[in-house]
């Protein structure tokens, strides 16, 4: 292949040209603090304001309901301890989740426990990452203050029944359902999942680094995290990111655009690729769910040879991938997905993640990848 080929947009994305000139005004005329009362200060707020009806529009919710954030990991935060800490007080300090969502979920839940003596349930996936919506019905009890699930896994893709979860939610009293977006977003319709909380990032789409969105429902009590101003409806302080939040805006727009046309030519080409790779490699092994998963997440493990070595290998033929989330820094311990998930250790440890963009791959890429894959796990053996 000419040139590197960057597989790892699951860990962040170059930002799109659109979004760089729609978020310029507001770093240079337009720069002012949304706060102030002047003609500089309110221009800045008018644009705030009419990204968080943008945002608000594709997610489906209330323009209310968006409260801009730094990223994924703090919406998370924000949604998981907010929403516990606001139902402390009622008494309700129990918080059910699964062991495969992103760290930002599991340690936010860890630190409730540790500090706020809140309790919680890990309710298991199966062997492809999926939870049954059954089983969270059965993990509710009275004092269930949360249901955090991820929409999509970031490591392995599988996508869950997010509908389902809601309807067990309803039925056991309406339980506010907090739904990670981070990775579906611009992937999988956001706007009709019927859950209380929604977290995007803005670097998963085209939008830069240090900004996010939690998007939650008027009705759901909300703690802030961080105090100060009462920017944000009192719900977030400290001067907004007003250029992040249009760049958000206009990322997650022109993806929810593209959506349906890329999601179903990355899906095919993803198909082309674990095709190839299955058939390259004997010893490769697809995981995650095989039909449910986003379109352009693709994860295997090989076994008997280092993960880490056969992304050596790909980038020493131009091929830029990961071994899982790109938020385990410096972490060499097997994935908490993958074991989660029934993997070995040992196995787990194997692990290689491609995650394509929206504009998918050029020509027959999935076939002369498999080849590569295949070549680099050779070399890693020899």
């Amino acid at each position: 292949m000419s040139g590197p080929l960057y597989l790892d947009h699951a860990a962040t994305s170059p930002v799109r040209a659109e979004v760089l000139e729609a978020m310029a005004p507001y770093l240079t005329r337009a720069f002012g603090n949304p706060s102030s009362h002047h003609t500089v200060g309110e221009t800045a707020a008018a644009g705030l304001e009419d990204a968080r009806a943008r945002v608000a529009r594709v997610l489906g919710m209330r323009t209310g309901d968006v409260v801009f954030t730094a990223g994924g990991t703090e919406a998370n935060n924000l949604a998981v301890k907010g929403i516990v800490l606001a139902a402390l007080s009622p008494g309700r300090r129990h918080v059910v989740t699964t062991p495969i969502e992103h760290e930002s979920i599991l340690e936010s839940v860890h630190h409730l426990e540790r500090f706020h003596g809140v309790e919680s349930t890990l309710v298991p996936v199966d062997g492809t990452g999926r939870v049954d919506p059954s089983d969270i019905a059965a993990a509710i009890r009275p004092d269930t203050a949360l249901i955090a699930v991820g929409h999509a896994n970031n490591e392995i893709g599988t996508v869950q029944d997010i509908a389902g979860i809601v309807a067990a939610a309803a039925g056991s009293g309406r339980i506010p359902v907090h739904v990670d977006a981070v990775q579906s977003a611009g992937w999988l319709p956001l706007a009709g999942l019927g859950a209380d909380a929604v977290a995007i990032a803005g670097h998963k789409l085209g939008a830069p680094k240090g900004i996010g969105a939690l998007a939650v429902r008027g009705r759901v009590p909300l703690e802030p995290l961080v105090h100060g101003g009462g920017q944000e409806r009192g719900r977030r302080s400290g001067t907004e990111n007003v250029a992040g939040a249009v760049a958000l805006a206009t990322a997650l727009e022109l993806a929810e655009a593209e959506r349906a046309a890329a999601s179903a030519q990355v899906g095919a080409q993803s198909a082309r690729l674990i095709a190839g790779v299955l058939a390259a490699v004997p010893s490769a092994r697809l995981t995650g769910d095989p039909v449910r998963r986003l379109p352009g997440t693709v994860s295997f493990t090989f076994s008997e040879v280092s993960g880490e070595a056969v992304l050596l290998e790909l980038e020493r033929r131009g091929v830029v991938s990961s071994s899982g989330s790109a938020c385990a820094a410096g972490s060499d311990e097997p994935s908490h997905v993958l074991l989660a998930c029934g993997v070995a250790p040992a196995v787990a440890q194997t692990s290689v993640r491609f995650t394509l963009g929206r504009t998918g791959l050029p020509g027959d890429a999935p076939e002369r990848l498999a080849a590569l894959v295949a070549d680099a796990v050779a070399a890693v053996r020899s």
